[in-house]
């Protein structure tokens, strides 16, 4: 098992692990501990350097987390290397996840439309809802409701609750499939105090503040009652 370091602090930059697997034919190894985010619930995967190579790609596979390296050769079993995260990257992926979370948060409480998929990239989303209808002026009205809840400065809290606990937590899933499959018994929730609460396994800025200004840049129909609506943070 590979203890996630990412998963109680996101602004962990650098640390220090030690090599327990290598896969010469997939160039890539297995750490005991890793800040490196594997990707997952629409959020990509780190980026950055483990001693003198690149990461280039991070998954997680059971309980174990791969990271493929790009240079000369591979690490051996057992050797304590150095590892970086590509920071700017990560935290522009907090900001936009966080921000993602913020507009799930307005259209679940004023709208109570579910979630139905999410994607995103440094900097800007997309998430999918169970609207009927979407017109331009409820875009803007969504749009200036969440900067109002950036303007707000919440704490985004993080707790790691037992299976059973977290979903006697009303709405906590908030998707419109339950992705979480029976064999997890701990799960991760993210807090937008006083906004929102739900399951989540990513990386978060502290406070909403963090964000800066969210604009909805565009919007979609993706069936009867399936639209998507697109943001950027600045």
């Amino acid at each position: 098992m590979t203890t996630l370091l990412f998963q109680t602090d996101s602004y962990l930059r650098e640390f220090d692990a030690t090599v327990v697997a290598a896969d010469p034919d997939q160039q890539r190894v297995v750490l005991d501990r890793t800040a490196f985010y594997p990707g997952g619930g629409g959020q990509p995967h780190d980026r950055g350097q483990l001693g003198r190579w690149e990461v280039v790609k991070v998954k997680k596979e059971g309980g174990t987390v791969w990271h493929w390296l790009d240079g000369e050769g591979l690490p051996a079993v057992g050797e304590t290397l150095h590892g970086a995260i590509d920071w700017q990257r990560r935290y522009a992926l907090m900001r936009t996840h966080t921000a993602l979370h913020i507009l799930c948060g307005v259209v679940w409480r004023d709208y109570g439309a579910q979630v139905t998929g999410g994607a995103m990239e440094p900097g800007k989303g997309r998430m999918d809802f169970e609207f009927a209808n979407l017109r331009k002026e409820l875009v803007a009205e969504i749009e200036a409701k969440c900067n109002a809840e950036v303007a707000a400065a919440r704490d985004v809290r993080v707790a790691i609750l037992p299976r059973e606990e977290a979903f006697a937590i009303p709405d906590l899933i908030r998707t419109k499939i339950n992705l979480l499959p029976p064999a997890i018994q701990e799960v991760r929730t993210v807090e937008l105090v006083g906004l929102d609460l739900q399951a989540d396994g990513g990386t978060h800025v502290r406070n909403t503040a963090e964000v800066g200004r969210i604009e909805v840049v565009n919007y979609k129909s993706k069936g009867a009652i399936n639209k998507r609506i697109y943001i950027e943070v600045e």
